[in-house]
């Protein structure tokens, strides 16, 4: 049995279609801090989708709603693990918001569409249980934004483009916040094809291949944000975004093209923020961070905004 695709230190996958992941430190499930709290929940059972849920310790009665979904090509990552809960952690406390992360279910075992079905049947989830979960009292669904690194940010954007059309019983998708998102096509970029972008360009092909529908190329809509069956008008209810890009990631090109592409299809707000000097999901890697604590800052100001 041969490894086919492989992920160092994070995926393995061998020719009998079988899957080795290789997780970092994870944050338990249950530990008290005096500025928050946080449990498990389980959104659907026979998927499984399950999510972790931050609540800050406040005073106000209304709280918007975070809703995250992590990054790793869509193969790797969990809401347990340790840059994620901190991350969450701290933004929930700093931006004095209601933070559920989603985790949902990875390819290459499942395949997009998947991985948009779940996350979009969390925000399902979070319009019926908001009246029934005790810490969702305080959760103002009039406020809730889409967030996500990497792959994460991919789906959110595709969630949204769900929601658009879809009407969420009491959820109000204010805004996106998408860090360094992950998106691609069959064109090569003018990076793509520089010297020395090879390994990136290898890398990001393998987890699109993993990835996407078998049979399917990099022009599948869920990777090539061009192919959307959108309506002017619809484009114009798109919510307000805000595109995080790291000066360092090799993923900054596609994100600097998203924000010109939401642009051009006139989305009314639309904005780009860099952090220089910064790569690939740093705040995840490096939670604690001068750059981490001035994106959570960032962010925090961004749904104050709206």
């Amino acid at each position: 049995m041969s490894i086919v695709a492989e992920a160092p230190g994070y995926l393995q996958v061998f020719s009998d279609g079988s899957v080795k992941r290789f997780a970092p430190e994870t944050f338990p499930s249950r530990q008290p801090h005096n500025k928050y709290k946080f449990k498990d929940l389980v959104i659907d059972p026979s998927k499984p989708i399950t999510a972790r849920l931050f609540l800050p310790e406040s005073s106000a009665s209304r709280l918007p709603v975070l809703v995250y979904f992590h990054g790793g090509g869509f193969c790797v990552g969990s809401t347990t693990w340790l840059g994620y809960h901190h991350f969450l952690a701290d933004f929930s406390v700093t931006s004095q918001s209601i933070v559920l992360s989603i985790d949902y279910r990875l390819a290459p075992e499942n395949r997009l569409p998947i991985a948009y079905d779940d996350c979009y049947s969390s925000l399902e989830w979070l319009s019926h249980q908001v009246s029934v979960e005790p810490w969702l009292q305080s959760a103002d669904l009039s406020r809730v934004f889409l967030s996500g690194d990497s792959a994460g940010g991919n789906i959110s954007h595709n969630v949204a483009i769900r929601a658009s059309s879809d009407k969420l019983p009491h959820v109000k998708i204010k805004g996106l916040l998408l860090i360094h998102p992950y998106f691609g096509s069959q064109e090569r970029t003018e990076k793509e094809m520089a010297d020395g972008a090879a390994k990136d360009v290898e890398m990001n092909d393998m987890f699109w291949r993993l990835s996407i529908p078998e049979g399917s190329n990099r022009d599948y809509y869920g990777c090539n944000f061009e192919i959307q069956d959108l309506s002017v008008a619809k484009w114009k209810e798109f919510p307000a975004a805000v595109v995080y890009v790291a000066g360092l990631d090799f993923l900054k090109e596609r994100g600097v093209m998203y924000t010109l592409f939401l642009a051009k299809q006139g989305v009314k707000e639309v904005e780009l923020v860099e952090a220089e000097g910064e790569s690939h999901i740093f705040h995840v890697f490096s939670p604690d961070s001068e750059a981490t604590r001035l994106l959570q800052q960032q962010m925090s100001k961004f749904i104050q905004s709206h």
